[in-house]
């Protein structure tokens, strides 16, 4: 049952696998027109393009309101000039899951490691 919304969406992997295994609902946002493009075509493939849409948009303009869990995979200063909208915009018990950078002196909830064949990456966890 929840919404959510991938900053920095790239391909679309992360919305297309949740739609396939939980039923999500999601919004994949990127600045990058040609990725937004290749997520609408995956996301056609996998035939989940009734449950996620992808836009091609600034992510200080875009509203998080409906999100119930934001993951976002953007560099840290990207981070810090999102913090405030995330915060006033996302409702109590929100979830915000971040790839390999954290949020500045915000303390995560809990965080984890993932590795593949090269490297190591964290994942963090926050509840708003």
């Amino acid at each position: 049952e929840d919404t959510l919304y991938d900053l920095g969406c790239g391909d679309g992997r992360i919305l297309i696998r949740a739609a396939q295994r939980f039923g999500t609902q999601g919004m994949g946002v990127d600045i990058d027109p040609e990725r937004i493009l290749e997520a609408q075509q995956r996301a056609r493939e996998a035939q989940v393009q009734d449950r996620v849409t992808f836009l091609q948009q600034d992510l200080l303009t875009l509203d998080l309101t409906p999100a119930t869990v934001v993951s976002c995979y953007l560099l840290p200063r990207s981070h810090l000039l999102i913090r405030d909208k995330l915060r006033s915009q996302l409702r109590p018990g929100a979830r915000l899951v971040t790839h390999s950078f954290d949020m500045g002196d915000w303390l995560p909830t809990a965080t984890t490691t993932v590795s593949d064949v090269i490297n190591t990456y964290t994942i963090y966890l926050w509840r708003i």
